[in-house]
């Protein structure tokens, strides 16, 4: 029985790994997840339903389809990837950046869907009568916007982190298996459901995946909840 419990170094080093790449996709995307979303919320200009159908498009279109179009942009001898390399020494392709680039990818249309939701259910009201009091558009959305909305961004957080932790089909079409580098959990799980004997390594690997996502909504819940009750009280 203690053998179920037992990770080995390789399980840990991608339990280890899909955290982090997790962290940093949904961290990553969360400037431009709220900027997207105050544009898809509030914006009025030429190529908006474009702009939509292009954020939301990795919820419809296969996991491989984005890794591989991703591969295109951002591998070594890519646009994007050769662009990054030779100005910020950043290599995406077959590295861990290159996992965290596909997570947050897939990941971003849940965050910028949750926060868009809460910024249509602000009232609208509340900023005019600021901004009636002299604040301008920049302050307005600090003071009033922000706080209201803080749920949906702590909520569009977690759904990203969630999704990142989950991300298969992308991440190894981009930036295949490499153990330690960029074989993150589900990679790990797949793998050892297709070696002899690694089932017992593949149950170990999804209970803690069971754990780590059950923790996260939990932790989602109680910050959006405290988020709530500060914003209702100021």
């Amino acid at each position: 029985m203690s053998s179920l419990f037992a990770l080995s170094p390789d399980e840990l080093t991608a339990v280890r790994l899909s955290l982090w790449v997790a962290l940093w996709a949904m961290a990553a995307s969360l400037p431009f997840g709220l900027g997207v979303a105050v544009l898809l919320a509030r914006g009025r200009f030429w190529g908006k339903s474009l702009l939509n159908a292009i954020v939301h498009l990795p919820l419809v279109m296969p996991p491989v389809v984005t890794g591989f179009i991703l591969l295109l942009l951002f591998g070594r001898r890519g646009p994007l990837g050769r662009f990054f390399a030779d100005t910020f020494g950043i290599v995406f392709a077959f590295r861990w950046t290159g996992a965290a680039l596909a997570s947050a990818v897939m990941g971003f249309p849940l965050m910028v869907r949750a926060i868009r939701l809460s910024l249509d259910a602000v009232d609208r009201r509340l900023e005019d009568a600021a901004a009636t009091l002299g604040a301008n558009a920049a302050w307005v959305f600090v003071t009033v916007t922000l706080p209201l909305i803080l749920p949906g961004i702590v909520a569009g957080m977690i759904l990203s982190f969630a999704r990142s932790l989950g991300e298969f089909g992308a991440t190894i079409t981009f930036v295949s298996n490499i153990p330690g580098q960029t074989q993150t959990l589900p990679i790990a799980i797949y793998v050892l459901t297709q070696v002899p004997g690694g089932d017992l390594g593949a149950l170990r690997l999804t209970l803690v995946a069971v754990v780590i996502s059950i923790a996260a909504l939990f932790a989602s819940e109680a910050i959006a909840y405290r988020a709530t009750r500060h914003g209702a009280a100021s």
